[in-house]
């Protein structure tokens, strides 16, 4: 497939396809028009990109309150993270994987907030039944799946890259934070890490960020 077909099947617009996967909107006007060729290599990224975000799409705009939606259980009645997941688990009552500051929380990366209300998810989309859900897709690989004390929540790579596919709506603390502690831990290295090439320039600036930010 070509680029402008890969765009088709998210129905996109150049700007959004851009915007998806960090890419200069000029670029995208090139590769479409011909002007320029994409290498093999970032076709073949894209090609498989897109058919997973058909699956698990992305969002751009954050769910706002919704009094005809059900809450979930209020992050400041709880003590500690794991014991406020486990009661909004129970209260979705499906089967779930935790994304993003969830994910982060149950890795022990990130502490959260006491006025949380954002909970991100891998699920059904039914779980949007929910005011502050945000489902980022039906389903995720079981090779970025880990399970904790009964949850289960995405690894640290499929974190990270699902933090710089939504960077324009995500408060990015809890995963600046993350990245920072794994490279202050791993001997100052981001050694181990895996990021997708689509990301890489996100994440040079994600690094600097996490290198600096215990100096700020």
């Amino acid at each position: 497939m070509n680029i402008r077909e890969l765009r088709a099947e998210l129905g996109d617009t150049q700007s959004e396809f851009a915007h998806r996967y960090h890419i200069p909107f000029r670029t995208i006007q090139n590769w479409e028009t011909g002007v320029r060729k994409p290498p093999e290599y970032i076709l073949s990224l894209l090609e498989r990109q897109v058919k997973e975000d058909l699956v698990n799409r992305r969002t751009y705009v954050l769910p706002k309150y919704d009094s005809r939606k059900a809450n979930l259980p209020r992050r400041e009645n709880y003590i500690g993270s794991f014991s406020w997941l486990k009661a909004v688990r129970d209260c979705m009552g499906e089967d779930i994987v935790f994304a993003l500051d969830q994910a982060l929380m149950c890795q022990g990366n990130f502490g959260g907030r006491n006025d949380e209300y954002i909970v991100w998810v891998y699920g059904s989309k039914s779980l949007t039944r929910f005011n502050g859900v945000v489902v980022l897709g039906n389903k995720v690989s079981p090779f970025n799946v880990l399970e904790k004390s009964g949850l289960k929540f995405t690894d640290l790579n499929r974190t990270i890259s699902d933090a710089l596919a939504n960077e324009s709506i995500l408060d990015m603390q809890g995963i600046t934070e993350a990245v920072s502690r794994y490279y202050f831990s791993n001997g100052e290295s981001f050694k181990g890490l895996s990021i997708n090439p689509v990301y890489q320039e996100s994440f040079e600036r994600l690094a600097q960020d996490a290198i600096s930010y215990y100096d700020s």
